[in-house]
């Protein structure tokens, strides 16, 4: 089961973990809940872990900044195309991306890939409380928000982030580029 964590603790660590990756030249997008947050503005509600993509060729460095900064690699039995880190109680979930010849995006897989749409990947950044991170595009994260989960407490956390999304982009425009 997984339990959500002290919003301002995952927040703390992301704020860290952004400016250790900006550091570093380590590209990152911020998907998942974590996300929605950052294209609203504000927390929205309790998070169970923090869910970033990098470049599956940047896993290397990844895995070395985040062990020297007390994260431990604990990945799950069954993870495809992602892995886990976990520092206390929080948990970052990484994502791996890759670019085809065609300049297509996508998460490899043992099957096969997944897809991520074309302009998931810009220069989007978000800020939550004085914290700025890097974003997918907010149609990427409607795209991944309004794909039907089996899980009935997934698919009740996506619907309230796709209407809050929603709401908020028929309110004020996306977040501004250039985080650096």
């Amino acid at each position: 089961m997984v339990v959500a964590m002290n919003n301002h603790d995952q927040l703390a660590a992301l704020e860290e973990i952004a400016g250790r990756l900006r550091a570093e030249d380590i590209p990152y997008s911020l998907f998942g809940g974590w996300a929605v947050d950052f294209h609203i503005g504000r927390i929205t509600r309790a998070h169970a872990d923090i869910d970033i993509a990098v470049w599956a060729h940047d896993q290397p460095r990844l895995a070395a900044l985040l062990i020297a900064t007390t994260w431990r690699h604990r990945p799950d039995p069954d993870e495809d195309g992602y892995t886990c880190y976990q520092r206390g109680n929080l948990r970052l979930e990484v994502a791996f991306i890759a670019r085809d010849a065609e300049g297509q995006i996508y998460t490899p897989l043992r099957s096969g890939r997944g897809e991520w749409p074309s302009d998931s990947f810009g220069d989007a950044v978000g800020q939550v409380e004085g914290v700025r991170a890097r974003v997918v595009s907010l149609a990427s994260l409607l795209a991944d928000k309004s794909v039907p989960r089996a899980d009935p407490t997934t698919r009740e956390k996506d619907r309230a982030d796709v209407a809050s999304l929603r709401q908020r982009s028929e309110a004020t425009v996306p977040p501004q580029p250039n985080e650096r």
